[in-house]
């Protein structure tokens, strides 16, 4: 089997994905999805993440490479998804400079991930270090077994 490489990030296929998008705008009646969808899908699919779960807490692991930590979003939509973004912008072409290869990515990056019901979403917190971000959720303390209640009895 021959298996290739497709740039999506080239300039050519940016220009393609941009007359595709106008050409959408004209057509709302069709039940195909909508650029942005298409867009935040391939940003999903190309920001590799690890997640572990320890005693205490979850720990999501996500490359964003060339971002600070200004240009990072870490939010919870829903009550229990947690919405990892950001993007990286192309640099501006210096004049007399012109590319002669790109292969580093730009554009969105983005991951959502489904929070289990002992995450405690009021205790979050991220970290950015050398390109890879550190997000990490406090667990809710296990439910406190309940006791059986006694009712007292009484006489007639």
């Amino acid at each position: 089997m021959d298996f290739r490489v497709v740039n999506l990030d080239s300039p050519l296929f940016s220009t393609l994905q941009h007359m595709i998008d106008l050409a959408d705008d004209g057509d709302k009646s069709s039940h195909a999805p909508t650029s942005s969808y298409v867009r935040d899908a391939k940003a999903m699919a190309a920001t590799p993440a690890d997640v572990k779960e320890y005693p205490n807490s979850y720990v999501f692991i996500i490359d964003m490479p060339g971002l600070k930590s200004g240009d990072i979003k870490v939010q919870v939509e829903d009550d229990n998804v947690l919405v990892i973004s950001g993007e990286r912008k192309r640099e501006e072409e210096k004049e007399g400079a012109k590319y002669v290869r790109m292969e580093r990515r730009v554009g969105k990056l983005m991951r959502k991930f489904s929070l289990p019901e002992n995450a405690n979403t009021d205790a979050i917190s991220a970290v950015c270090q050398d390109g890879v971000l550190t997000v990490t959720v406090q667990k809710l303390p296990p439910p406190e077994p309940k006791k059986p209640k006694t009712i007292e009895v009484k006489i007639g």
